[in-house]
């Protein structure tokens, strides 16, 4: 396809966007009466609803279908691939860096994202320091993935380093290390990326959270003498328990997504893949749809339990 061409599909998709757009907006100014707002709100709801219907279900139906199927996605072959995920040594490497990385990541970066809440709040440099640790939410996984890959690289000994840490390691007397090869140390060395991007956001919501703790509170806690260490056990941390726990799932849902850190960083080799850089791997390269297909319903499985508290947790926090 010729890139005019591609161009007048976009220009025809944008115009029966507005088209569609449009009609909504029409009939939703036409509707009047006692039922208006009920019939408002059916009519903007009703063409979401029928995009995430052709959109997320229809597929993640199509894609369980497929997950009982062959390679080719024709015979039936029960749970075969299921078998294969839970048996196969590398696709249990897989399931288990997938758990490092949903264990690991939310722990520190949140961890992080506190402390240096706390250390800056109220600070004269807090606005600058607080864009300094945000900064790597701006840019994106991939551009993330390439800043550390630089990071990381390696020389020979016998040759300058252009990479930060192993010119630190040389300086120090050490020798040059293979950090995205050498396993399984690889994956935490891929699991400090996504940490350092996170962070922020971690950092963000909870420094909100800490200046809403009301001053009344505080100010109690100071004259009955409670030191820093009892102000953050028994003030701080209880106060922002729910943005905790709304950053910790949220994160954890991001990290259970990971792929673009993996690919661009590894390929997922060296023992470094996660679930979903191998569903892409299944799918896409090796061509066996029934394992790929199995690996995404799995990572829909260990989605919806988060996502779900993590509703449940918002839920809690909007009826406060």
């Amino acid at each position: 396809m010729s890139s005019a061409e591609k161009i007048g599909q976009m220009l025809v998709a944008m115009a029966a966007f507005a088209v569609v757009f449009a009609v909504i907006m029409f009939l939703a100014d036409r509707i009047k009466g006692r039922s208006a707002d009920r019939v408002q709100a059916a009519i903007f709801v009703v063409p979401a609803l029928l995009l995430l219907t052709v959109g997320l279900v229809i597929p993640a139906i199509q894609t369980f279908y497929h997950s009982f199927k062959d390679a080719d996605s024709k015979d039936f072959v029960g749970f075969d691939n299921y078998h294969k995920v839970f048996s196969d040594s590398t696709l249990l490497t897989v399931l288990g860096n997938t758990a490092l990385w949903v264990i690991i990541v939310p722990f520190f970066a949140t961890a992080i994202g506190l402390l240096y809440a706390i250390v800056i709040d109220k600070s004269r440099v807090e606005p600058f320091a607080k864009a300094l640790v945000f900064l790597p939410m701006a840019i994106s996984f991939v551009g993330a993935s390439i800043i550390w890959r630089f990071v990381y690289a390696y020389k020979p000994s016998s040759r300058p380093q252009i990479g930060l840490l192993n010119e630190i390691f040389v300086k120090l007397g050490g020798s040059p290390q293979q950090f995205l090869i050498n396993h399984p140390s690889n994956t935490f060395w891929l699991i400090v990326v996504m940490v350092w991007i996170q962070a922020g956001f971690a950092m963000t919501v909870l420094s909100a959270a800490i200046k809403a703790i009301p001053g009344d509170i505080i100010e109690a806690a100071r004259l009955d003498g409670v030191g820093a260490m009892g102000m953050f056990r028994f003030v701080t941390l209880p106060s922002i328990r729910p943005a905790a726990i709304v950053v910790l799932t949220t994160i954890a849902i991001g990290t259970l997504k990971v792929f673009d850190i993996v690919r661009t960083m590894t390929g997922g080799q060296f023992s470094t893949s996660v679930v979903a850089n191998e569903f892409y791997n299944q799918s896409f390269t090796i061509s066996d749809a029934g394992v790929g297909s199995t690996l995404a319903v799995l990572l829909f499985v260990l989605v919806i339990p988060v996502v779900a508290y993590n509703v449940r947790q918002l839920r809690k926090a909007d009826a406060r």
